[in-house]
């Protein structure tokens, strides 16, 4: 998973993703960050020791937070907003998968009706391709489209969704998960289903670019 980072006054924001898909749409997964700033620790003297008249410089990029994000060409379907102290294992990733389904079957149970297989597209970082997931994925019978390593120019998530996020983002000053939360949610609502479908049908089209300039990346 590649990841897109940059940093505010009060905070970092850091977007990673991974991708699914409905036929004929694609969806990301994929992960966002956030960050507050803390105050530095700095322990006592000793009672023989003068005091240092020094002054500690503060951490300015904070704590950090995992966007996890998955959509397709009519919106956003399941997201997760994981702690700094998470980490994304194979272990992990398949219980976000099994949310995912369940998200699924809620918000587009129009698949199912129409015997529609997902497609999911996401890279090949190691929780992705862990023996766990590929067998949850198997009982799924979703199709997974290959995708090459270290390629951020054909994802989704990075060329689309987490640069629009990104602008929205920049601007603000988040201090709390929470305060992190509600402003990703308004995001969300306030994109129309134009916006990702323009994210998902860019896709066969860098694809083509892809070919043609023999595997070059390209913005």
């Amino acid at each position: 998973m590649e990841a897109a980072i940059w940093n505010l006054r009060e905070c970092s924001v850091r977007l990673r993703r991974c991708d699914l898909a409905g036929r004929g749409s694609a969806a990301p997964a994929e992960r966002g960050v956030l960050a507050e700033p803390r105050e530095p620790v700095i322990p006592a003297p000793p009672r023989d020791v003068k005091p240092s008249t020094s002054v500690a410089k503060q951490d300015i990029h904070g704590c950090k937070l995992l966007l996890c994000i998955w959509w397709d060409q009519r919106g956003v379907i399941y997201y997760e907003l994981l702690k700094s102290n998470d980490t994304i294992t194979g272990d992990r990733y398949r219980l976000q998968l099994i949310r995912l389904s369940r998200a699924l079957k809620e918000k587009r149970s129009e698949y199912r009706k129409r015997h529609d297989k997902v497609i999911l597209l996401h890279d090949n970082v190691r929780p992705h391709v862990a023996k766990p997931v590929k067998t949850y994925l198997g009982t799924l019978k979703w199709d997974v489209l290959p995708h090459p390593p270290y390629s951020p120019d054909i994802k989704p998530s990075d060329y689309h969704l987490f640069r629009s996020m990104a602008h929205g983002l920049t601007d603000q000053k988040f201090t709390s998960y929470e305060d992190f939360q509600n402003s990703v949610d308004m995001w969300i609502s306030s994109k129309d289903k134009e916006f990702f479908q323009r994210g998902i049908r860019l896709l066969s089209e860098r694809w083509q670019k892809v070919v043609e300039s023999y595997g070059k990346y390209f913005e």
